[in-house]
């Protein structure tokens, strides 16, 4: 009977990092420079990953795909974060909410699943160079690829539709700057349990499957390295491996703490860092990173700079 008394949520208003008008002006600019970064960087390494035909091998393929996913993970919410820290009022609709997290799941599943593609190529490649063409043809990376996008979505759908019957009548104050499962179930009138228990449930299956995948992978690699005689053999095999891992460790930490965590111990400002690290630094790190700590890139966008300054 309350529950009727109480009028219906049809839309949330974001609350952000901050209610003070000159501190939101300087987060619009760090996360506009952030963003532009997070395209800039990514779409160059697909522009040379694609120009470079050195660079058409598995584990380039996979990167291409990881930096289209950055793209996309980021940019289902920082432009509607910018637009926020301008506006006055800062409303989104609940479909438009539920929207925005499935988005944002599909996006940051599919990134997880690719890390775990990543990390299975750098063993093939590690463990058995001589086959290692053969191990990760054309045809085992479109399937690798298409896996990663298939679970995610499931992922994503399945969090979605249990979200959509969630109902909402008390706050509609999000103390947040986007979408996201944990923010959402702590404004249901409803009982949020079977919620809980599905998002914590596909967290583990979905992250620990990737986990697990990618510690498997890394437990072989290390152990093929430390079988190469020469130190300088050693530095070279690692140096393939040590951007992957700064990049999971990156992603993966935050983000299963993130959703993994007890409501009980929940915090807005612990919250917020860990959303600002998984959803909004991480794609641009990745880009920074690979760009950085790959020589092959670098050498191939020198190539393509060149070729630029020769047309001009």
């Amino acid at each position: 009977m309350a529950m009727k008394n109480q009028t219906t949520v049809t839309e949330f208003i974001f609350l952000g990092l901050s209610s003070d008008p000159q501190m939101q002006i300087f987060l619009f600019l760090v996360f506009l420079v952030i963003y532009l970064i997070t395209l800039g960087g990514n779409i160059v390494i697909m522009m040379v990953i694609r120009a470079d035909s050195h660079l058409h091998t598995p584990m380039y393929f996979f990167l291409f795909h990881l930096s289209f996913v950055d793209i996309c993970y980021s940019s289902v919410t920082v432009p509607n974060a910018l637009m926020n820290f301008l506006a006055e009022q800062k409303i989104i609709s609940v479909n438009g909410c539920i929207a925005q997290m499935f988005f944002f799941i599909l996006s940051a599943g599919a990134e997880s699943s690719i890390l775990s593609a990543m990390a299975y190529d750098r063993y093939a490649a590690i463990s058995d160079p001589l086959c290692y063409m053969e191990k990760m043809s054309k045809g085992i990376c479109v399937l690798l690829e298409s896996g990663a996008w298939t679970t995610a979505f499931f992922y994503a759908l399945l969090n979605t539709v249990f979200s959509l019957k969630l109902h909402f009548c008390g706050s509609n104050q999000i103390h947040h700057f986007s979408c996201e499962i944990p923010p959402l179930l702590q404004l249901a009138c409803t009982e949020t349990l079977t919620n809980q228990v599905v998002l914590l449930t596909s967290v583990l299956i979905f992250g620990s499957s990737s986990f697990l995948l990618m510690l498997i992978s890394y437990i072989y690699i290390i152990s093929t390295i430390l079988r190469i005689r020469s130190a300088e053999g050693r530095r070279k095999a690692f140096s393939t491996c040590s951007s992957h891992l700064i990049v999971v460790c990156l992603l993966c930490v935050t983000g299963f703490l993130q959703y993994t965590k007890p409501s009980s111990v929940s915090s807005v400002v612990l919250d917020e860092i860990f959303s600002i690290q998984y959803s909004v630094l991480t794609p641009m790190l990745n880009s920074i990173i690979y760009s950085l700590k790959n020589k092959e890139v670098k050498t191939a966008l020198r190539k393509m700079l060149g070729k630029l300054k020769f047309l001009k």
